[in-house]
C-alpha cells in the first residue's frame, strides 16, 4: 500500500524548502566560505546572516503546511514531536546513544519529505525546551534534523518488507555521520581554535585566509579525531539497531495512522 503524505509539497513549498536548504548549508559552511585576513587576531562568523536561520525555518514550516494540515495531522506531528523529545531526554546523547533519530526517519518514510522536515525541526525544538538545551546551536540542530527527516521521505518507495528495513537502517547509519559532520562544521573554529601568527595552534585549527581545501583537510581531521569514532558511530549503531528491532512494528503503526490522517488536497 502506498504511504500517505501528511504534508503535501506544493510547487512553492518545494522552492522555499530548496532555497532554505541552500542558505542553511551556506550558513553551516561559513568557516570554509568566509574571506578573512590571515593576520586577523579575531574571527567572527556572520552573525547577522546566521540570525536569519530561525526566521527561514519558520517560513519553511508555514510553506509546507499550505497543503492543508488538518487537526489529525497536527495531532500526529505533536505526538511524534513529544515522543522524540522524551526519547532524547532519556537517551541524553551519552556516547552518541540518541533515540530521537530512528523515529524521525520512520516518520519521514511514512508521511513524506515535508512532514519529515517539519518533524525534525519541531522534535529538536521541543527537546531543547525540555532539557534547557537552547542556544545558538539550536537552529542548526533543527535544520540538520529536518534534513534527516526529509531525506527519509525522499528514499525510493519500491523497497518493501525486509529490503525497506535494510534501506532505512543503512540510511540511519549514513545520516548519523552526516549529522555529526554538519554540526561540527558550524562550531569548529570556536572549539578547535584559530591559527593566529605568532601564537600556538594545532593541525586541526581553523586557518583564516587559507585555501578552502587546506581548511577542509583541517576540519575533516578534527571531525575524525573528535566525533566520528565516538559520538557519530554511537548514533549510527543506535539508529541501525532501533530501526532493525522496532522498525517493522513502528512502520505498521504509523501507516495505520496515516490512512486516517491522509490529506486529499492535491499539491499544486
Amino acid at each position: 500500500m502506498r504511504d500517505g503524505v501528511a504534508v503535501p509539497l506544493a510547487a512553492r513549498s518545494r522552492v522555499v524548502l530548496v532555497l532554505t536548504s541552500v542558505i542553511g548549508l551556506l550558513m553551516l559552511a561559513w568557516p570554509l566560505l568566509l574571506d578573512i585576513d590571515p593576520s586577523a587576531e579575531r574571527v567572527d562568523p556572520p552573525f547577522l546572516f546566521l540570525a536569519l536561520l530561525p526566521l527561514l525555518l519558520a517560513v519553511v514550516a508555514a510553506e509546507l503546511s499550505e497543503g492543508g494540515m488538518d487537526a489529525r495531522v497536527l495531532a500526529l506531528l505533536g505526538v511524534l514531536s513529544a515522543v522524540n523529545a522524551v526519547l532524547r531526554l532519556l537517551s541524553a546523547g551519552t556516547a552518541g546513544l540518541e533515540l530521537v533519530f530512528f523515529l524521525l526517519i520512520l516518520g519521514g518514510r511514512v508521511f513524506g519529505a515535508g512532514f519529515g522536515f517539519v518533524l525534525g525541526c519541531t522534535s529538536l525544538f521541543a527537546s531543547a525546551l525540555m532539557t534547557a538545551g537552547a542556544g545558538p546551536w539550536l537552529p542548526f540542530q533543527m535544520l540538520v534534523a529536518g534534513w534527516v527527516g526529509m531525506g527519509a521521505g525522499l528514499l525510493p518507495r519500491r523497497f518493501t518488507g525486509r529490503a525497506e528495513i535494510v534501506l532505512l537502517a543503512a540510511y540511519g547509519v549514513l545520516s548519523a555521520y552526516l549529522y555529526g559532520l554538519l554540526m561540527n562544521l558550524q562550531g569548529w573554529p570556536f572549539i578547535a581554535g584559530v591559527q593566529v601568527p605568532g601564537q600556538d595552534s594545532t593541525a586541526v585549527s581553523y586557518a583564516p585566509g587559507a585555501p578552502v581545501l587546506e581548511n577542509l583537510h583541517h576540519f575533516l581531521v578534527y571531525t575524525v579525531l573528535t566525533s566520528t569514532g565516538g559520538w557519530d558511530t554511537g548514533r549510527a549503531i543506535t539508529n541501525a539497531l532501533a530501526i532493525a528491532l522496532l522498525g517493522p512494528a513502528v512502520l505498521t503503526t504509523l501507516r495505520r495512522a496515516s490512512r486516517r490522517a491522509r490529506i486529499t488536497r492535491t499539491p499544486a
